[in-house]
């Protein structure tokens, strides 16, 4: 993807176990409507398990070769992100030669009019709108208000190209959702629609680590979605 190309390391990972994720848990295979969260998605708070998570993804990137440690790292303004970043780089022993910027192009996808509602909540409130998107699928379908797939795709492009301006040959660390790791993957290694529909299935685990390692001319695949540091230390949430 052109807006990358020249960067030595691209880092991401999704911030740890939050409290939204356990309200959705909670009411997973109910009659629920509604998760029953009170805050606003930006103001969604990380859980004790969460920051535990984040501060074991710390030591990661702490235990990373000098040249691989990140020299840039950028995170979505949503709290559950920004301090999963603040925790993690805490527990490196290069945080104080890094700025932690703050960019909202990263900020979790915008699910409009059905921001908080369950499977069974949209079928019941806005039949219209769970045919439509059985109708364009996934990756084009826009709730009302709210953003779909290939909108992330449009926004990441941007962020990216201002990235590798900003950053030439850098390593940069992005704290962010899983929804963006997700399309950031569909944009680095040129994927399809149903490519990545099918790659989105499986959750991305919380405080998990994507890597690709840059040639020069394109970035390469390391690993994807990768929790083997956090053994023990809490399940993938959706």
């Amino acid at each position: 993807m052109a807006g990358v190309r020249s960067l030595q390391w691209l880092n991401l990972t999704r911030h740890g176990e939050s409290t939204g994720n356990l309200a959705y848990q909670a009411v997973h295979g109910t009659d629920a409507e509604e998760a029953g969260i009170t805050e606003r998605d930006a103001d969604i708070p990380l859980t004790d398990t969460g920051r535990a998570q984040a501060a074991t993804l710390g030591r990661r990137l702490a235990a990373l070769p000098a040249a691989e440690r990140p020299t840039h790292v950028v995170a979505s303004p949503y709290l559950r992100a920004l301090d999963t970043a603040k925790i993690a780089l805490a527990q490196t022993p290069y945080a104080g030669d890094l700025t932690l910027r703050v960019d909202e192009r990263l900020r979790d996808r915008e699910q409009g009019a059905l921001q908080g509602l369950t499977a069974r909540g949209i079928e019941r409130r806005f039949p219209e709108e769970a045919a439509r998107l059985k109708q364009l699928g996934k990756f084009y379908y826009r709730p009302p208000g709210g953003e779909s797939w290939a909108d992330l795709a449009l926004r990441l492009r941007s962020f990216y190209r201002d990235l590798e301006a900003d950053a030439p040959g850098g390593r940069v660390l992005v704290v962010t959702h899983d929804a963006i790791i997700v399309m950031t993957r569909y944009l680095v290694e040129d994927l399809t629609e149903k490519d990545i529909m099918e790659i989105e299935r499986q959750p991305i685990a919380n405080a998990s680590l994507t890597r690709w390692r840059g040639d020069g001319s394109e970035l390469q695949a390391v690993c994807y979605n990768d929790a083997s540091h956090l053994s023990g230390i809490g399940a993938p949430t959706p």
